[in-house]
């Protein structure tokens, strides 16, 4: 049985709304970043993003029926600077991915798609005691996402994710992370980026994500990606009915950015 949302055709995002009002906010994620729109803000230079995510800190990853998942000890982790005026934790990273390259980033860039975006999800642990407290606040979580886009050769880092996926093929499968990932590189080297007041762009659609798109994506193979795209959205004792139970895509399409502001850091 599918779950009440998801990406097909029959639960995909254009249903959300139905059973998740949130999702048909006007503080919605993800948004199209109209260059032409954005304005340059020199506060966000001024107060530099700063990020510290220590070593074997990833503890398990799992499949939600909706992707993979990766959850971390946030313990000692930090954001900070740019948008942000507390301190937030990592608290978990995930992945959105298109059934083909031309597809698959959430946000996109002047109506262009990247081929996956990484999203790093933190919560502000200066004003809120838990993750789930402050993804219920207008400041509760910040999201970096990432753009993943096709190269010859894979991710070195990303491989490392990749070689678990087997292990976790269908949903509600986990596996422990018994090595060092090392989420910083999963980061381009760039201070450039786009923020912006939006939501989780999964259900609940909570509006309470304080948006962080960095500028230069990362690069990955074409063999990593098509792993992504084998995972399933069953359980693996359920009874597969159609083509519908492989995540070959699991995004959600931009939504109107409405009266909200673009800024960003960094020029073009």
């Amino acid at each position: 049985m599918l779950d009440d949302w998801g990406y097909t055709d029959t639960n995909g995002p254009s249903t959300w709304a139905q059973k998740y009002p949130l999702a048909a906010g006007t503080r919605q994620s993800p948004v199209d970043i109209n260059t032409q729109v954005v304005s340059l803000d020199v506060t966000l230079v001024e107060r530099p993003l700063q990020w510290k995510y220590g070593n074997n800190i990833s503890k398990t990853i799992v499949n939600t029926g909706y992707g993979w998942k990766v959850d971390v000890d946030g313990v000692d982790t930090e954001l900070l600077g740019g948008p942000l005026s507390e301190k937030y934790k990592l608290e978990q990273f995930h992945c959105h991915w298109g059934k083909c390259s031309n597809e698959g980033s959430e946000h996109t860039v002047d109506g262009k798609a990247f081929a996956a975006e990484l999203h790093l999800v933190h919560w502000n642990c200066e004003k809120y005691s838990s993750f789930m407290e402050a993804a219920s606040h207008p400041d509760g979580l910040a999201v970096i996402g990432v753009f993943l886009q096709v190269d010859s050769k894979e991710h070195e880092e990303l491989s490392k994710v990749v070689t678990l996926l087997p292990q976790i093929l269908h949903k509600g499968q986990g596996a422990n992370i018994d090595f060092n990932l090392d989420i910083r590189k999963f980061l381009p080297d760039t201070s450039k980026y786009w923020t912006y007041l939006g939501s989780l762009t999964t259900p609940p659609c909570n509006e309470s994500v304080i948006w962080i798109v960095l500028k230069d994506p990362i690069n990955v193979s074409e063999e990593q990606l098509n792993i992504f795209r084998s995972m399933k959205n069953i359980g693996e004792n359920d009874i597969p009915h159609t083509d519908e139970c492989v995540l070959r895509s699991n995004y959600r399409p931009p939504l109107p950015l409405g009266n909200r502001i673009l800024r960003e850091c960094g020029s073009m």
